[in-house]
This record gives C-alpha cells, structure tokens and sequence, in this order.
C-alpha cells in the first residue's frame, strides 16, 4: 500500500528541524527519480496518516489502533509497530491465528506471517573459503577469553547454532578442544618465557590463594616486572592445585614450579601475599626455601605477608560491622523503596515535594562487595530527611527507621569509609600503579586513624580504635618498602618520608626517618655490590676466572661510569674480582674513593638534588627511563623496587569480602586444563609481546 505522502508548497522555506522540511525530505526520498529507501516489512500491516502539522501516525490495518510515528523531528522508528504484529498484541490478528492454529498460511505478507527481518550480506562474504582449523583454533581462543565451559561444543544448541552458520563446519569434540587450549597456552607461554627472560631486572611475585567446593586450594602467581622500555607489566604465570592449603609448607611446592618455569631462581625480589591464609610459620618456611632458591635482598625483608586490597577491606568490613544494625536498617528501608514501583513512584514524589537536592540514586548493595555497601549509605544519607518522612507519607512503610543518631553515625562512618575505598580503588584504574603510588594512601590512611583514635568524639573514638590497631600491624609489616619505593619518585624523595612521619610518629619521627634511611642505603649497596661482582652461583658453578689488565680494572669500576646491562653482563666484564675472598665489600669501597677523596654514591647525589615540581600528567617511569644513564644502578634499582606489588587480588576481586571461588565445573577439570585456562585468558588480553618480533 502506498504511504500517503504531505506536500510542501513553493515558497515554503525548509530547514532540517522545521515540521515543514521533514515533510519535504520524506517528499523528495519518494521522487521517482530519487533512489527509494526498501520498505519495512510492517507497511503492510500498517497505513500512515497524517494527523496535523509536524505529526504523522501509524494506523493498524487490522484493528484500526493508531501509534507514534513521526513528531516534529523525532522518528519513533518501527520496533514498536513489529511488536504488535507479531507478539499477538494486535487482537484482530490474535484472534485469527487462534481461529485456525494449524493451517499454514497460503498467501505471503498475511496477517498470520510474522514480518520477517531481511539480512544483506556483506560485500565479498561469498569469496571467503571455509577453514576448519582456523574456525576451530577461534572456538578455543572464545572458551579462553569468555571463560566458557570447553563443554560447550558437545551441547546440542551449541551445535545446532554452528550448523546453522555453516554447514560445513565439523565441531571438535570436548577432548580435541581441550588440546587446543593447552596448545594456545604452551604457545602463549613461550612467548611470555622468552620476554621475561630478556629483560635485565627482577621479578616481583604475588601469591593468592583461590578456593573451591572441594578440599583442595589453588595458589595464583602474578609476575610483576619493569621491561627494557620502562613498561610495568603484570602477568599471571602459575595456578597451582594445593591439595592441603592448611600445611605449613603448602605453597612451597608452588612457588618452586614458578621459580623453575619462569627460571626465576636470581630475578626474583619480593614475594607478597596474604595473612588470611599464611601465618609466620608459613612465612619462615617459605624465607628458608627463597634463601636456598634465590639470592633476596635484604635478607629476606621483602616477603610481604599482607595483601594491600585485603587489608582494606577487612578495615571496611570491621567499620561496617561497628554499626551493623544501622545498616541493616537502612538496607531494609532502601529493598523498600527500590522493590516496589508502586513505593518507589511515592518515594520520589516525596522527595520532590520536601525538595530535596541530592542527585544519587538509590540501589541495593552486593554484601559480597563494600563498596556497594557504602554507596548506598552514601545515597540513603543525602536523602534522610526523605526517609524520616516516609511513614507519615506511605502508610504501607512499616520498617523501624534510622534515628538522627544513627543518620550521624552514618555520616562519620562513610568519611573514613570513602579513605578506605579511595585507597582500593588505585588498583582499579587500567593501568596497574606502580608501587610509589601506594604510599600516599597508606599513610593517609595512617595519619587519620591515628588522629581519629585520639578523637574525643566517643562514636569516632569508638570506631577507629580497633580499625588503627589492625592497620598498624599492616604498617609495621611494610612502611619500609612502600617508603623506598616513594622515595624514589624525584617528586618526593626523603621529603615526604620527613614530613608524612612528623604527622605519623611526632617526636619519634625521627627514629622511623633514619630507619628508612637506613634501609635505602643498604638495599642500594646490595645493589652496587651486585653491579661489582660475580653472582655467588658463578662459584657454585666452578666457573674459571681471566684476570683484566689493572687498566681495566680501574677504569671499569669507577662507579660513576658503569653501563647498564644485565647483572650477568657486567659481572663477565668485572670477572678480575677475586671470589670467596671476602673482599667485595672493599672493591664498593675503592670505587667511591678512587681518587683519596670521598666521592658522593648515586643515591646521595639523587637524594641531595632538587625536587621536580608535582605535575598532574607526571611520568615516573619515563622519568627514569630518561635518566637512566645518569643514574645505571639506582635505575636498575628503581626498576625493580617501582614493579612490587603490594596487592595480590585480580582488579575484579579489590573490594571482595569473600577470597575468590573456582566453580565447581572448574575444578573438576584436570589440573593442567585450568591453568591453561586461567593463564591464557591473562595472557590474551594484552596482545602480542614486543619481543614476538625480536
């Protein structure tokens, strides 16, 4: 049927938003000489009728119902009219269809035809030859990144689905797909292998126990490395079944396999993980199989035994928990409201009748993540006063209301909540932050706790007492660490350490400043004697000796000209050292003071120069990238220190109040199949390495 069609006269003037140039642009898309637009399928069921100016209607042929279709400059499109046809909304073509459910219909485009959509294909589709192994090399890879079930191409609708796309296509069996996971994670790793194995600093590990329905743990292994450009990577390297997570020596086994895989045993750094399942049994175990396994620096200060994002959030749930009968209060009035459209209608009508301002919105919280939890304390408290009001307003809201004194202990409950969250969600950002950014929101975290518990205000006494006391166990465990990976971003250096533990300690300040201190001049030293001598396994290897010329001797240990390059590097073209004779300490020394005069060592230098203003869009590993040159040890320094990371959850798990599940589909694969699974998933994500090219 054809569409009637409005006129415009002459000396009309047109223009895009007027009534009178939409019906003109519909006029000229309807000239023979214009090229027609298809017509929709539901035109058929369908005339269009002009009600007035600027308003154009869809009528139904069959029971004469009319629908928006054009007003002003706004097109309602024809989703709505296909509905009516085919979702038997329309009751004439209802009833028809129920008068003779059986018979077919005979005459195409009838009432009784669904509008059926009509496909194009795309542009040289049909010149693209079928590929069974590329088309199963995709399934695998889907399994992978979407984390299906490898099952899934034995599921009849799986089948079905694929034979309908291509009839070719012969579906690999479970067992065939599996294979082919492996077979994309052994590629992967390869990969992952030869560009670790490239890059001149340490590794940093982080080590997460995921549970499951059955008995059985699984240790995760992260990698957390700085590459020759200066790029922080992160990458899952092992998941490892540990058939019983409670022994002291359960993740020995796991960390060996990481160590071997990845040949870790002399890049390895610090190892963190998590008190919610080591303790310092587990703890000395694992210091006594490192210090075998690899040469730690600092004599094994750097095993980390509290994970950041964990941390805080067992400080949330505890400050959560203070009050929970006020946020159960406040959770049953908010499943009130946003159950119901009938109570959420009155609620908003409320709100807009007492005028109040506040733009949240309320929503439900998820008790398996706090951070829901305190949006929606922080939505229902920016609308109070509506909820005071409510019960006078809703006679059907009979659930016991928040006092003013609990809408008070809400308020300071949520100020010291929003540090907790601030500070887990730098590890939410895509870019995983390097360690110097904790700090900032450690101590924060530090400096208002420990002001708070002095407080005079009982509730607020009463709630951060306990939430300091957990916090400083953390602070202890590693304020040493988070300090020297803060002091060596050149914004800040020692300064902040300086001013930061005036606010922490007060007058024993002084005594944390020249810990730090201490601790960032040995970790450096460590570090020069790396840069200065053999690695103790070249001894254990039995590897023979050439004496340099005295000449390259001295020239070659003049600190302040050493070149970058691997430790193995330097230590071939420093191999006139003599070894086991206990004197490499005194080459350290001969090199600081080559000339009878006391030369100032690089962290010196570094630490004595001027601070770089505070910029928003700083850099901190282009910095160093920069000024490597100038700095060839404490840059291998702060590549490795700026690459620790302090927390050993996913991004999706950071503010989790339970540790992370494998389903039970899952686990009941075979070990290797999970691993590959996990791994490459990982892997995936990031696209090819740059050594791929290499």
């Amino acid at each position: 049927m054809d569409t009637p069609i409005a006129t415009v006269m002459p000396d009309t003037p047109i223009t895009p938003s007027s009534p009178s140039g939409n019906r003109e642009l519909m006029n000229l898309e309807t000239q023979p000489n214009k090229r027609r637009r298809k017509k929709s399928i539901v035109w058929d069921y369908f005339t269009v009728e002009t009600v007035d100016a600027g308003c154009t209607r869809a009528c139904c042929n069959q029971c004469k119902k009319s629908f928006a279709y054009i007003t002003g400059s706004k097109l309602a499109g024809t989703s709505h009219l296909k509905r009516h046809i085919t979702m038997g909304i329309c009751p004439v073509s209802r009833q028809k269809n129920q008068q003779t459910p059986n018979t077919p219909s005979t005459k195409p485009g009838s009432v009784t035809d669904p509008p059926k959509r009509r496909y194009r294909a795309s542009p040289g589709i049909s010149s693209i030859s079928f590929n069974q192994d590329r088309s199963t090399q995709d399934i695998a890879k889907m399994i992978i990144v979407h984390e299906y079930p490898p099952h899934i191409v034995e599921h009849p609708a799986f089948i079905d689905f694929v034979h309908t796309l291509q009839p070719q296509f012969n579906v690999a069996s479970f067992n065939t797909i599996q294979g082919d996971c492996v077979a994309i994670y052994l590629r992967e790793k390869q990969r992952l292998l030869n560009f670790i194995s490239g890059i001149h600093g340490r590794v940093n590990l982080a080590l997460d126990l995921w549970s499951s329905n059955q008995s059985v743990g699984y240790a995760v292994l992260t990698g957390h490395f700085i590459d020759g450009d200066w790029n922080l990577h992160h990458r899952v390297l092992n998941v490892v079944m540990v058939p019983s997570p409670d022994s002291d020596v359960a993740f020995n086994q796991a960390l060996a396999s990481c160590l071997s895989d990845w040949r870790l045993e002399n890049k390895l750094l610090t190892l963190t993980l998590d008190r919610s399942f080591s303790n310092e049994t587990i703890n000395g175990n694992l210091r006594g199989f490192l210090s075998v396994k690899n040469p730690f620096m600092l004599n094994c200060q750097l095993i980390k035994g509290n994970c950041y994002a964990r941390v805080i959030s067992r400080l949330a749930q505890d400050a959560l928990g203070a009050i929970w009968e006020t946020v159960d209060k406040i959770r049953a009035s908010v499943k009130y409201v946003k159950t119901s459209d009938t109570h959420e209608e009155k609620f908003l009508e409320l709100k807009e009748r007492l005028q109040v301002p506040s733009t949240k919105e309320l929503f439900i919280d998820d008790q398996t993540k706090w951070n829901t939890t305190y949006h929606m304390l922080v939505a229902a408290h920016e609308l109070k006063e509506v909820f005071a009001c409510l019960e006078t307003f809703d006679p059907d809201y009979k659930i016991a209301t928040p006092t003013m004194d609990d809408w008070k202990q809400v308020e300071i409950l949520c100020t010291y909540l929003k540090y907790f969250f601030d500070a887990a969600n730098i590890l939410t950002s895509p870019t995983y932050p390097t360690a110097s950014v904790f700090y900032h929101e450690v101590s924060k975290i530090q400096a208002e706790l420990t002001q708070a518990a002095m407080s005079e205000e009982p509730f607020t006494s009463y709630l951060t007492k306990p939430l300091k006391e957990r916090f400083d166990e953390y602070w202890k465990d590693c304020f040493l660490v988070l300090a020297i990976a803060v002091v060596i971003d050149p914004r800040f250096k020692m300064k902040l350490i300086e001013f930061s533990f005036s606010r922490i300690y007060g007058e024993d300040a002084g005594m944390w400043i020249k810990a730090v201190d201490d601790g960032l001049h040995e970790l450096f030293h460590e570090y020069l004697v790396q840069m200065l001598a053999l690695p103790d396994t070249f001894m254990d290897e039995g590897l023979e000796v050439i004496p340099k010329s005295e000449a390259s001797r001295e020239e070659t240990l003049h600190a302040g000209n050493i070149e970058e390059g691997t430790p193995q590097e330097h230590s071939q073209d420093l191999s006139l050292i003599s070894i086991g004779d206990g004197l490499s300490d005194f080459e350290v020394y001969i090199s600081e003071d080559t000339s009878g005069q006391p030369m100032r060592s690089e962290l010196d230098q570094y630490l004595e120069e001027f601070l770089l203003p505070r910029t928003q869009d700083f850099d901190i590993l282009d910095w160093w990238r920069l000024n490597q040159a100038k700095y060839p040890t404490l840059s291998r320094m702060a590549s490795d220190i700026l690459s620790i990371p302090f927390s050993t959850v996913p991004t999706d798990s950071v503010f989790d109040t339970v540790s992370k599940k494998i389903d039970s589909y899952r686990s009941s694969l075979r070990p290797v199949t999970l691993e590959a699974l996990i791994c490459a998933k990982d892997w995936l994500q990031y696209g090819s390495l740059s050594s791929d090219s290499q």
